[in-house]
């Protein structure tokens, strides 16, 4: 009995922490600028990660930006990214589709790193999807967007997917997806109160079509607004200490990211942005980066593989939660998180 208990906890918190994440994906018809977005909000055991341009090894393949793990070496997986030709993808966990086979699985940022070095539209990632072999080893909310005005999900499984369009005519203006599919078995999965937080924080905006990069990245990204609670807590209380649970923002949130996309006819490596948070995003500082233009301090050029961004987090995250033994980790200093936030905003 004690061996299955431990079994039992231990597969708990593998899938605490493992590759989680609150996501959002918007047509034009959405943003306040008109242009298709991809909002990443990275909750993952892996603690640093970095932003690194990919030049494409062979003809026809294209060159792209994209957001991996400082033990992949080998740029293997990308997590989030976009290319030179205007396509761009992320992806959330999900935890009530088809369970994983025992052969194949987790090849989630496999799967994206092929997408931004072969995709072009949200079409060829559906083509890729129908050809990949099966069992394709993914468990994931896949999002999407292109230079043409395309947008979706793809709530995928080993074998197979189911497709959400948005933006066209019927269709939902966004999207958000945590730690379940709609499709999936309505009585497992993770997120719902990110969920809802998420709704609740971007939905008036989404809805009057005046959503922003900025909405995403600086506010649901650091909001610690509880939607069973009915209040930030972080705003709306004086309190000193909170148990991180439920909010956007996790122990283990590694790097908010919001890509926006081209319209058509525009030249994507010159008009596609990514607004980045690398490290606890709530302490993290805001960077710029385009298809040409990476900031020294996203790229990986510490020792170890880190990057400077991601390195400064860290340390501002040890403060906030700063009680270090026994059930330490699941408090967080307000006050100190309430200091870090004003000084980063």
């Amino acid at each position: 009995m004690k061996k299955l208990i431990l079994c039992l906890v231990l597969l708990i918190g593998a899938v605490i922490a493992g590759e989680a994440c609150t996501s959002l994906v918007a047509s034009g018809h959405a943003t306040a600028n008109g242009r298709p977005m991809l909002w990443k909000h990275r909750d993952t055991g892996a603690p640093h990660n970095f932003l690194k341009r990919i030049e494409p090894a062979v003809k026809g393949e294209y060159a792209y930006v994209g957001l991996f793990n400082q033990a992949d070496t080998a740029l293997r997986e990308a997590w989030t990214g976009m290319n030179r030709v205007g396509f761009a993808i992320m992806n959330t966990a999900s935890y009530n589709l088809a369970p994983d086979t025992a052969r194949v699985k987790d090849r989630e940022g496999e799967v994206m790193a092929m997408a931004l070095r072969k995709c072009r539209t949200v079409s060829d990632f559906r083509t890729m999807l129908d050809t990949l072999a099966r069992p394709m080893g993914v468990q994931a909310n896949f999002g999407v967007i292109d230079a043409e005005g395309g947008a979706a999900y793809f709530e995928t499984w080993d074998n197979g997917y189911n497709y959400f369009p948005i933006g066209g005519e019927g269709e939902p203006t966004a999207l958000i997806r945590t730690n379940f599919s709609v499709t999936g078995n309505d009585s497992t999965g993770m997120g719902y109160i990110r969920y809802d937080n998420a709704h609740h924080l971007l939905d008036k905006d989404i809805n009057s079509g005046r959503l922003t990069a900025e909405d995403c990245v600086d506010k649901a990204s650091r909001s610690f607004y509880h939607s069973l609670q009915g209040k930030d807590v972080v705003r709306d209380t004086k309190d000193k200490w909170a148990v991180d649970q439920d909010f956007i923002p996790r122990y283990i949130s590694t790097a908010a990211i919001v890509i926006e996309g081209a319209l058509p006819g525009e030249n994507p490596e010159e008009v596609m942005k990514m607004h980045t948070r690398l490290g606890y995003p709530p302490v993290a500082d805001k960077y710029m980066v385009t298809m040409d233009s990476l900031p020294a301090d996203v790229q990986p050029l510490l020792p170890g593989n880190r990057c400077q961004a991601n390195a400064t987090a860290s340390a501002r995250h040890k403060k906030v939660f700063s009680i270090r033994r026994g059930s330490g980790k699941r408090y967080i200093n307000l006050q100190a998180l309430r200091a870090i936030m004003k000084a980063t905003d």
